[in-house]
C-alpha cells in the first residue's frame, strides 16, 4: 500500500510538470515556415524511430511481448560508437544504469507524443485560418475605445490615461508558430503554444516607444482579436493573461474543445515588426517615460533630465528579437539530440523546485538559451545526452554569479551595444542575449537568482552522493515554499508599499516599472532585510508574483489585488539565535552608518576584551524566543525603513510552538527544563562514578530515558509534592489520597549502571539478579551516606530523587545477556540460543544506552533536532497512535530528516521538521526500500548496496517499516514488533492528510486557520469511545486543547521550603494501567487507542475477525457468550457485557462508554 501510494504521488508530480516561455519566432529566412523547420529537424530522428519500432514490434500474442529473433550475425556484431558512448557515459557519470533508465522513462512521461503533436498542428491552422478574417477598423485615438464592445475590455492598466497617437486594427502581417514546441522542447501535461502576431507596420508609429504607446496598441489589437475569437465554436476558452505576469505585456490564451487537444493553451503574442524600431533608442541608459506624462503634469521640468528607463526599455526590445533567438537555438539545437532531452530535464527541475514561472523566474525559455550558450561557448558538445546537459549547467549555475559577473551571447558585438558594466548598473541579474541588447534575466531579483544558484549547488553535491537517489531527489520530489525554508513571513496589505517607495526615494523605479510599485520596492526590501539579518541566515528568498488569467470581459488585475508577497529564510543554525549583533569600534567611521541603519536599537556596549563597540541587542530569553529573533528584526527593520507596519506583516516560524507547551503562559518550548535534566543526570552521572567502598568499580553510566537524548515530548519539571494530598508509608514513600485529583505524572528517568567485570560474578542468571539487588542496596546507603540523596532500592533497580527528578538506576552485567542465551540441549551440549528475555536485557542495556548517547550528540550538531522530534511524537500520539510506534524509531526517521536532508538542507527549526518528517512518512517507498540512518556516518558507501540487497533478499521475514542503522543492519530492532501493516497504512494516510491541510494554513496569512486542527484525531474511525474523567488524568495539561478546568495535582512551588523528603509518586499514570488491563483482558477482540499527553477518550476498533462465529474453546470463553447455529454451539462477543466490564474496570476514571452501533453489528 506504501508503495502504491508513492507510485501515485511520483505520477501526480509528473503531471505538475508544466511551463511557459518566452517567445522566439521560427520561420526561416529564406521563407520557410515553421512548421517545415521543425519537420526538417525532427525527420531524420523520426525515420530512426520508425526502423527500431519495426524492429521492437517482435511477435506479440495475448498481449505478451517475445524476445526478438537475432541472427548470429546480430548476436555477434561489434558494438557501435553510439552503444560504446553510452557504456562508457554510465559507467563514468550514473552511478548506476538505473539512473540512466530512470531518466529515459521520464522523457518518455513528459515528451510530447506525435499523435497528440498532429491533433495540435491541425488546430493551429485552424487558429491561423480564424486570425487572417478579422476585419479592419477605422482610425481613432488611442483613448477613444468607444468602438470596443462593452463585453471586452483592454488587458492594460491604463494609468495615466491620456497619451497621444491613433490606432485601427489591420489584419496580421505573420502569424508564426514559436517557442518551445516548435523545437519540440515543450513538457507535458499543460502544453503552451506561443503564437507571435506580427502588427502591420501601418499601425505604429515613429514615437510609438515614448509613454506606453507601443504598449498601448498591443493590447488594443489583442481585445480586437478577443471578440471575434470569443464568438467563435471553435474555442472551449478565451482568457487574457500576462506574459510571465508581467503587467506590460498581456497576451491572448484560447483552449480548445475536444478530448485530443485538451490541457493545451495556444497564447497568442502581438509584436512589432522587424526592424520598425532602432535598437540605440532602448539602451538601459536611455529614458523612454517622460516623468511630466507619468506624473499627469502639463508641463516637463526645465534642467530636469528624464530617469533612464532600463526595465521598460527591454519590455519593448524582448518583441523584436524572436527571430533572432529562435535562429540562435535552431542553430544549437542542429545535429544535437542531447539538447532536446537535457532542456526537457532542466524544466523538469526548476518546476519542481517552483522557480520557473511568474515575474522574474527562471523559466524554461531562459534555461534553453543557457544551454545553447553553454554550445556557443564548447561547454556542452552536441555528443552529450540530456544527463551531461543538466549536470554541465547546474555546474555552470553553481560557480557563476550573474550578479556580479554577467554573461553575453552576442557573438560579433555591434559597437553601439551596451556593455555588460552598463546593464550591471541597470540590472540586478545579467544575461546578454545574442543582440547584444535584450536582458533575458532582467526582471530577475538577485535574490531569486541567489537561490538558483543555491539550488544548482546542491543539487550537483546530490549527483556527485552515490548513497543518494538523484534521480528521485531532483527530478521526482517537489520543494514547495514552505518546506523548503525554515521560517517563511509574508507582507500583507501591499497598498502601503506605495508608502515605502516614497520613502526609499524610489520613484525613478515606480516610473520605469509603469507603476508598479510592489516590483518597484521588493529588491530594496530584499536588500535591507538582508544587511540587517547578516549572518544568521543562508539565503533569503522571495516568492514569484503569479497574475492569474481573466476573462475578456472583466478589467485586468491591478497591483492590489495581488494579496501578499511570501519570503523565506534559511536559516544558520550557528548564528540565528544569538541575541546580540555587534557592530563597528565607537570610533570608526562605519560607526555612524551602523548608527544610521539600526536607528534606536543601536547602543554602545563594552565588551570582554576591553572593545567599545556599536551593539544591537534582541530581547529573548527562552530558546522558543530566540528561534523568533529574526521576527524581531524583520518587523523593526521594515518599519523603519520601508514604513510597514508589523500589522502587515504575518510571521510563521513559531506556530506549532504552543502544541509543546504545556501552558498558554509565554513561557518556553521545553528546551530549558530539558536542559536542567541533563544538567541533573549529568552531576548524579559523576557522583556514582566516584562513589566509594563500592565491591566493584562502575565501567559506564548511560541515560535511556527519552528526556537524557532532548527527545521526550514534554521534558520533566522539578516537583516538590505537597504531602498533605497523600498518604505516608512506613518506608518514607507516598500514595495518593483517594478523594484527590490524581497526582502530577513523575517519570522515572532510566540509567543503566554497567559494574566492571570479575571473576567474582556468578554464571548462573539467577545468582545475577541476587548480585544486582546486593548492588542496589548497596548504592542506596552509599548514595545516602556520601550524597545524602533519598533512595529507594528494589530488586531491579534503585530509585533516587534528586532535584526534584526522579532517576532509575540499573545495575548491569556485560556478561548477564549472554549468560541468558545458553541452553542445554537433551545430550548435555551447551548452544547460545537468543530468547525473549536475553534480547529484551540487550536492548535495555547495551542497545537503547548507545541510541541514546548517539542521538544526544546529533541534538549538539543540529540544534532543531529536539524540537522536531517531540512534535513528530506529538503528531503521532495526537493520532492515539503513539501506543504502535516506538519511541526510538520516531526518533530514528527524524534523525533521517538531519543526516540525508536531501533535497533540502537540514531542517534548523522544528516546524519545517515537521512538514518533512510527514512527508518523509507519506511518501517514502517502505515496501521496497530499507530507511538507511548512518548515525556517525559509520556505514560506508560501499555498503549501502549490500544493506539493500539484503534487505530484499528476505523482504517478507522482515517488519514492515524498516529501519537499518550502523549497529542493526539487518534486523530493524526497534520496528520488530510494531507498527502492523495496518497502523503503519493508518500513519501514511494521516500523514499525507495532516502535511496538505497544515502546508495550506502556514501558506494562507489572510485566514484565520487553527493548526492544531492536524494535532486533533478523527474519531468517526472506531467503534466504541471510552470518555474519561479529567480529574483522574494526571497529564491532562499537556492535552492539545488545553482544558479549561484543572485540578490541583498535589504540587508545592518550586522555591516552597521543604523539610523532610519523601519519594513521590513514580510513573503512575491510571489511564496507562487501565488500558494495560483492557488489552490483557480484550486483547484478541479489539484494538484501544490513546493519547498519552492528556487524552480524555480512548477509542476502541473491533478486530476484523471478531464477528465470525468461533467453534467451542474453554481457552477462548473471555468476552464470548455461546449460541446454537445449524445444531452446533458456537461462540459469538458478549458485546453488551465487554462494554459493562469496560466501565466496571475503569470505575472512577470512565466517565461514560459511547458504542457507535451503526458502524458495525454481530
Amino acid at each position: 500500500m506504501a508503495q502504491q501510494e508513492t507510485t501515485r504521488e511520483q505520477k501526480s508530480i509528473v503531471s505538475d510538470v508544466t511551463h511557459h516561455e518566452n517567445a522566439e519566432s521560427i520561420d526561416g529566412d529564406d521563407g520557410t515556415t515553421g512548421n517545415e523547420i521543425r519537420q526538417e529537424y525532427t525527420s531524420s530522428e523520426s525515420s530512426l524511430k520508425k526502423k527500431r519500432a519495426v524492429k521492437r514490434a517482435g511477435d506479440a500474442e495475448k498481449g505478451i511481448l517475445k524476445p526478438i529473433k537475432l541472427s548470429k550475425s546480430d548476436l555477434y556484431k561489434p558494438p557501435t560508437n553510439e552503444e560504446l558512448n553510452q557504456l562508457k557515459e554510465t559507467e563514468n557519470l550514473f552511478h548506476s544504469s538505473l539512473l540512466r533508465m530512470q531518466i529515459e522513462e521520464l522523457l518518455k512521461e513528459v515528451r510530447l507524443k506525435e499523435k497528440r503533436r498532429k491533433c495540435i498542428d491541425a488546430f493551429l491552422h485552424e487558429v491561423k485560418n480564424v486570425l487572417s478574417s478579422i476585419p479592419e477598423t477605422s482610425v481613432t485615438d488611442i483613448t477613444d475605445q468607444s468602438w470596443l464592445p462593452r463585453d471586452v475590455k483592454v488587458p492594460f492598466l491604463q494609468v495615466p490615461y491620456n497619451v497621444k497617437g491613433k490606432f485601427c486594427f489591420l489584419p496580421p502581417l505573420s502569424v508564426k508558430v514559436v517557442g518551445s514546441y516548435l523545437l519540440d522542447m515543450c513538457v507535458k501535461p499543460d502544453i503552451t503554444v506561443d503564437v507571435a502576431i506580427t502588427m502591420p507596420k501601418e499601425i505604429l508609429q515613429d514615437k510609438d516607444n515614448l509613454n506606453q504607446r507601443y504598449h498601448r496598441k498591443r493590447a488594443l489589437y489583442l481585445s480586437h482579436i478577443a471578440i471575434y475569437l470569443a464568438k467563435n465554436e471553435l474555442f472551449e476558452s478565451v482568457k487574457f493573461g500576462y506574459m510571465n505576469s508581467n503587467h506590460l505585456k498581456p497576451v491572448l490564451l484560447i483552449k480548445p474543445k475536444g478530448k485530443d487537444v485538451k490541457l493545451l493553451t495556444v497564447r497568442l503574442l502581438a509584436s512589432a515588426p522587424q526592424g520598425f524600431f532602432k535598437f540605440g533608442r532602448f539602451l538601459p541608459s536611455k529614458n523612454n517615460i517622460r516623468s511630466a506624462w507619468f506624473m499627469e503634469q502639463s508641463l516637463s521640468q526645465e534642467g530636469v533630465k528624464d530617469p533612464p528607463t532600463p526595465h521598460y526599455n527591454n519590455s519593448i526590445l524582448t518583441d523584436l528579437v524572436l527571430e533572432q533567438h529562435l535562429h540562435f537555438l535552431f542553430n544549437a539545437a542542429t545535429d544535437f539530440p542531447g539538447m532536446k532531452d537535457g532542456v526537457a530535464i532542466l524544466k523538469v527541475w526548476l518546476r519542481q523546485r517552483e522557480l520557473d514561472k511568474g515575474f522574474g523566474s527562471f523559466s524554461g525559455f531562459i534555461a534553453s538559451m543557457l544551454v545553447a550558450y553553454l554550445v556557443s561557448k564548447h561547454k556542452i558538445n552536441k555528443m552529450m545526452s540530456g544527463y551531461q546537459i543538466l549536470r554541465n549547467v547546474l555546474q555552470f549555475l553553481a560557480t557563476t554569479d550573474l550578479t556580479e559577473n554577467g554573461i553575453t551571447m552576442a557573438q560579433n558585438k555591434d559597437d553601439s551595444a551596451p556593455s555588460l558594466a552598463e546593464f550591471h548598473q541597470a540590472f540586478e541579474v545579467v544575461m546578454v542575449d545574442p543582440s547584444g541588447y535584450v536582458n533575458l534575466c532582467a526582471e530577475m531579483t538577485a535574490s531569486k537568482y541567489k537561490q538558483v544558484q543555491f539550488e544548482a549547488k546542491q543539487s550537483m553535491e546530490i549527483l556527485d552522493d552515490k548513497t543518494t537517489d538523484g534521480f528521485q531527489m531532483l527530478l521526482m520530489t517537489p520543494k514547495p515554499f514552505v518546506r523548503t525554508f525554515d521560517h517563511v513571513f509574508f507582507i500583507k496589505n501591499l497598498v502601503k508599499l506605495q508608502g515605502t517607495c516614497k520613502k526609499m526615494n524610489l520613484l525613478n523605479e515606480m516610473m520605469d516599472h509603469s507603476g508598479n510599485y510592489i516590483v518597484a520596492a521588493l529588491p530594496y526590501i530584499v536588500s535591507v532585510l538582508l544587511r540587517g539579518l547578516g549572518q544568521r541566515v543562508q539565503l533569503l528568498s522571495h516568492s514569484l508574483i503569479e497574475t492569474p488569467e481573466w476573462a475578456i470581459s472583466e478589467d485586468p488585475p491591478k497591483h492590489k489585488d495581488i494579496k501578499f508577497l511570501t519570503f523565506g529564510l534559511l536559516l544558520n543554525s550557528e548564528f540565528c539565535t544569538v541575541v546580540l549583533d555587534r557592530g563597528p569600534q565607537a570610533d570608526n567611521p562605519e560607526a555612524v552608518e551602523f548608527r544610521t541603519f539600526w536607528g534606536q536599537k543601536s547602543e554602545l556596549r563594552r565588551f570582554q576584551d576591553g572593545a567599545i563597540c556599536e551593539a544591537v541587542v534582541w530581547q529573548a530569553e527562552t530558546m522558543c524566543e530566540k528561534r523568533l529573533i529574526q521576527e524581531q528584526i524583520i518587523q523593526y527593520l521594515l518599519e523603519l525603513h520601508a514604513d510597514i507596519p508589523s500589522s502587515s506583516l504575518s510571521y510563521v516560524g513559531g506556530l506549532l510552538d504552543s502544541i509543546i507547551k504545556v501552558k498558554d503562559e509565554p513561557l518556553g518550548t521545553g528546551e530549558e527544563e530539558g536542559v536542567a535534566v541533563i544538567k541533573s543526570y549529568d552531576d548524579l552521572s559523576r557522583k556514582l562514578w566516584n562513589l566509594e567502598e563500592l565491591p566493584l568499580t562502575v565501567t559506564s553510566v548511560q541515560g535511556t530515558h527519552p528526556a537524557l537524548r532532548y527527545t521526550d515530548v514534554f521534558p520533566p519539571v522539578c516537583v516538590k509534592p505537597d504531602y498533605a494530598c497523600y498518604k505516608k508509608t512506613k518506608d518514607k514513600s507516598l500514595l495518593p489520597l483517594e478523594d484527590k485529583p490524581c497526582p502530577v505524572y513523575i517519570p522515572a528517568l532510566t540509567v543503566i549502571c554497567h559494574m566492571e567485570g570479575s571473576g567474582k560474578w556468578p554464571q548462573d542468571k539467577e545468582a545475577i539478579k541476587h548480585i544486582k539487588a546486593a548492588f542496589h542496596i548497596r548504592l542506596t546507603e552509599l548514595l545516602n551516606q556520601q550524597h545524602q540523596l533519598l533512595c529507594r532500592p528494589t530488586a531491579t533497580h534503585v530509585d533516587v530523587y534528586k532535584d526534584g527528578y526522579v532517576f532509575r538506576i540499573q545495575v548491569a552485567y556485560h556478561r548477564e545477556p549472554v549468560i541468558l542465551k545458553e541452553v542445554i540441549t537433551p545430550e548435555g551440549m551447551l548452544k547460545y540460543k537468543d530468547t525473549d528475555e536475553s534480547l529484551k536485557l540487550e536492548t535495555d542495556t547495551i542497545h537503547r544506552p548507545y541510541l541514546t548517547s548517539t542521538l544526544h550528540g546529533l541534538q549538539q550538531q543540529f540544534p532543531a533536532y529536539s524540537g522536531t522530534c517531540r512534535l513528530a511524537k506529538r503528531w503521532i500520539r495526537a493520532q492515539l497512535l503513539g501506543d504502535f510506534i516506538s519511541e526510538e524509531c520516531t526518533d530514528l526517521m527524524v534523525a533521517f530528516l538531519f543526516l540525508h536532508p536531501a533535497p533540502h538542507t537540514p531542517p534548523s527549526s522544528p516546524q519545517v521538521g515537521l512538514l518533512r518528517f510527514l512527508h518523509l512518512l507519506a511518501t517514502f517507498d517502505w515496501k521496497n526500500n530499507p530507511l538507511i540512518v548512518n548515525l556517525n556516518g559509520d556505514i560506508k558507501d560501499v555498503e549501502y548496496p549490500e544493506i539493500k540487497n539484503d534487505f530484499l533478499t528476505i523482504r517478507s521475514q522482515l517488519p514492515v517499516l524498516f529501519i537499518a542503522t550502523p549497529k542493526d543492519r539487518k534486523g530493524s530492532m526497534w520496528t520488530k514488533e510494531q507498527p502492523s501493516a495496518q497502523i503503519l497504512q493508518r500513519l501514511i494516510l494521516l500523514a499525507f492528510e495532516s502535511l496538505q491541510t497544515l502546508e495550506n494554513y502556514l501558506m494562507d496569512p489572510l485566514g484565520n486557520h487553527d493548526v492544531k486542527m492536524v494535532f486533533r484525531p478523527p474519531v468517526e474511525f472506531y467503534d466504541i469511545i471510552i470518555h474519561l474523567n479529567p480529574r483522574q488524568i494526571p497529564r491532562l495539561l499537556e492535552a492539545v486543547d488545553k482544558p479549561t478546568v484543572s485540578f490541583s495535582r498535589g504540587l508545592l512551588k518550586n522555591n516552597a521550603s521543604v523539610k523532610t523528603l519523601s519519594m513521590p509518586v513514580v510513573d503512575y499514570d491510571p489511564v496507562q494501567c487501565y488500558l494495560k488491563e483492557l488489552r490483557d483482558a480484550f486483547g484478541d477482540l479489539a484494538l484501544f487507542f490513546y493519547d498519552t499527553h492528556g487524552g480524555s477518550l480512548i477509542g476502541v476498533l473491533w478486530k476484523p475477525q471478531v464477528f465470525i462465529p468461533q467453534p467451542f474453546k474453554t481457552s477462548q470463553v473471555n468476552g464470548r457468550t455461546l449460541e446454537c447455529r445449524n445444531n452446533d454451539i458456537v461462540m459469538v462477543p458478549n458485546v453488551e457485557a465487554i462494554i459493562e466490564d469496560f466501565e466496571i474496570l475503569g470505575d472512577g476514571l470512565v466517565k461514560s462508554v459511547e458504542a457507535r452501533t451503526e458502524k458495525w453489528n454481530i
